[in-house]
Parts: structure tokens; C-alpha cells; sequence
């Protein structure tokens, strides 16, 4: 089975539920890092602890607040973390050909359920080109 990571703020939690349910029919293990509740709850907190475990398991993250940026300010400031927030399928797809992203970022507020669940879908379809790209990321790191 393929294994995921989400987790969101309160703003995010209704977004994340429909989306783990359509992971989960799609044949994913979801390992769910918060938060639970609407309750108004530090996003850092959240993208901290699913950072934390993609960059163990190699595996993507989904991370969701209001807008999306906050969250994807958070998660890269982890050094194993491309974390990219996308508005579009175009987003999704370049991000992942290009930048090799381990971590979606999406703002529950300002981004509808289906083009939500297109950009899942299209992050988590899309393959790393390579190549002159890698060269790029590595230099991330330098």
C-alpha cells in the first residue's frame, strides 16, 4: 500500500477529511498528524510533525490551512522538505516535474473541494522529470 501524510490547522479540517477519504479509496494509508477538532490551533505545530515523518519515511505530505501559505512557509523551513503550494493542476504538476515537491500545501479557503481533489490527484500522478532538475534541487541544499 502507498503511505501519505496530512495534517491542517483548524481552517483546514473539513478539506482534510475529503480528501482522506478519497486517498484512502484510492488505496492509500493515511497517517493523520492533526488537528481534530475547529478549535483555533497553531498551524506550525501541524507542519512540523508531518515534516517530520516524511522526511523518515520518504513518503508525500499533505499539509492544509485557511490560504496555504502559512503552512508551506512552515514546512520549508525543514531541510529534506519541497514543500509547494498549489492553486492549480498546472501547479501540482510542474512542482512535482520540476522542483521533485514531497509535501502539498492547499488553502481550504480559498480553494474548492473538486479543484482540490484534481491537484491531489495530479500531484500524486506525476513523476520527477530529473535530470537538469536534480542539479537544481541539489543546489537547495548546498
Amino acid at each position: 500500500m502507498k503511505s501519505i501524510h496530512m495534517a491542517c490547522d483548524h481552517a483546514g479540517i473539513e478539506l482534510k477529511e475529503t480528501l482522506r477519504t478519497h486517498l484512502e479509496k484510492m488505496g492509500y494509508t493515511v497517517t493523520d498528524h492533526g488537528t481534530y477538532s475547529k478549535e483555533s490551533c497553531d498551524y506550525p505545530v501541524f507542519a512540523h510533525a508531518l515534516c517530520n515523518a516524511v522526511e523518515a519515511e520518504d513518503a508525500p505530505g499533505i499539509l492544509i490551512c485557511g490560504t496555504g501559505i502559512g503552512m508551506s512557509i512552515a514546512a520549508n523551513r525543514h531541510k529534506g522538505i519541497r514543500a509547494a503550494l498549489c492553486t492549480t493542476e498546472l501547479h501540482a504538476r510542474f512542482t512535482r516535474l520540476h522542483n521533485n515537491a514531497n509535501v502539498l500545501c492547499l488553502g481550504a479557503r480559498v480553494t474548492g473541494v473538486e479543484l482540490a481533489l484534481a491537484i491531489v490527484d495530479t500531484f500524486l500522478s506525476t513523476e520527477f522529470e530529473g535530470g537538469r532538475h536534480q542539479r537544481r534541487i541539489d543546489l537547495l541544499n548546498a
